[in-house]
């Protein structure tokens, strides 16, 4: 049977827009594809390529980053994209399911004491959990003319210690959270997940199962945490009733930390962390299980909290960033987030105080799911693509 001519010119329309609105650049720095957005055209630039499902990027006062790969291994990636040897000196992580080696973290004087934190699952009995550790970056195991790039001795960390482990149920490896951010006043908070099997713990402030967490740098719990005096509840829990909340930062105007975390099918979630709070998971929420099944008694609860933002159908949310540079007036104060499901690219949220008021998707085309997302100190937007042939992209306005 013929195709109508009407359909083939439709498809042949477009065919032409969608090429319109790729415009491919080859550069010896990779790929570079303009996209649309409310701020005017955008370039999206692959830095750095041959990363097996990166999860974590950090930014080093020299211009180089720190990335994460989850199967266990750190590495430098310079600004042109060049990725040294894996460390030596990680600690041993599960790479099984979820788990892996996952979020890394500077220290606030970074410059001075070389501290970073790694957040990621290690194996515990017949299951996982989420660690976190404290470590130095060893610089005095360089060669100093090498950079580590081309043959000389490759990166360390020294002076590795466990400062934080998770404790309740195991997980078969699902739901770590793993995010790091800190505050201020230098001691951490951490995202935990549920660990998905045993959700009803995250009521439960005898373990630390679905909890954000705020402990000192050596892995104490402030004295001035809400639960410190409380009997039977865990000193270093900050919040709880949380799912798997990936994405973890600090206000920079507030102080306060923001979440962002999945939910089942439906109901992923944007939270203002207060001190001491119930964020309700799985007792309320605005999803369903994988199944179809009913989960929550129901959307609200008297002692519990609403999310500012969330999201029906889930876009699966990873990686949080205020954007607060120049480089995209238009775009200061806003939120950004990952995401890993079928809606993939990029979402950026209008703020208006503590209220989201707008939404804009952004580089679904690129057809990519970006695990985290970063303002680089050049002012740029840089992102990490979640599969085993990660990538590192730079997002700018496009050349003019």
């Amino acid at each position: 049977m013929k195709t109508p001519l009407v359909a083939v010119t439709a498809t042949l329309a477009a065919a032409i827009t969608l090429t319109a609105s790729l415009v491919i650049v080859t550069t010896t720095r990779g790929a570079n594809t303009s996209f649309t957005s409310a701020a005017g055209p955008l370039e999206v630039e692959t830095i750095a390529t041959g990363l097996v499902t990166p999860w974590g990027l950090a930014f080093l006062p020299d211009g180089r980053m720190l990335v994460t790969e989850r199967p266990g291994r750190l590495r430098f990636v310079t600004p042109e994209g060049k990725l040294s040897p894996p460390f030596a000196g990680v600690p041993e992580v599960w790479a099984s399911g979820q788990g892996g080696l996952l979020d890394v973290a500077l220290d606030r004087d970074f410059a001075r004491n070389a501290t970073l934190y790694l957040c990621y699952s290690e194996r515990a009995g017949n299951g996982g959990r989420t660690a976190v550790a404290r470590a130095k970056y060893d610089k005095a195991a360089q060669a100093p003319q090498s950079n580590t790039l081309d043959g000389g001795a490759p990166p360390r960390l020294s002076e590795v210690k466990v400062i934080f482990r998770q404790d309740g149920p195991l997980s078969s490896g699902n739901h770590y959270g793993c995010r790091i951010a800190q505050g201020a006043d230098g001691n951490l908070f951490v995202s935990l997940g549920d660990h998905y099997g045993p959700r009803d713990e995250a009521q439960n402030l005898g373990n630390h199962i679905g909890k954000v967490v705020r402990i000192t740098p050596d892995g104490a719990a402030p004295s001035d945490n809400p639960f410190i005096a409380r009997a039977g509840a865990k000193p270093e829990i900050w919040s709880y009733g949380h799912r798997n909340p990936q994405s973890l930062a600090i206000h920079p105007a507030s102080g306060k930390p923001w979440e962002i975390e999945h939910g089942p099918r439906g109901g992923d979630e944007v939270n203002v962390i207060e001190k001491g709070r119930n964020y309700g998971w799985p007792v309320i929420g605005h999803g369903i299980d994988y199944s179809g099944a009913k989960i929550h008694e129901g959307t609200h609860k008297d002692g519990m909290e609403q999310p500012i933002k969330y999201w029906v159908p889930s876009i699966a949310p990873c990686g949080i960033a205020f954007y607060t540079a120049d480089m995209f007036p238009k775009w200061k104060s806003s939120l950004f987030t990952g995401s890993i499901n079928s809606v993939k690219g990029l979402v950026r949220l209008t703020l208006d105080g503590e209220k989201v008021i707008g939404e804009e998707r952004l580089l679904q085309n690129l057809n990519e799911q970006i695990r985290d997302v970063r303002q680089g100190p050049d002012g740029a937007l840089w992102l990490l693509t979640d599969n085993p042939a990660g990538r590192i992209l730079r997002v700018t306005p496009a050349k003019q």
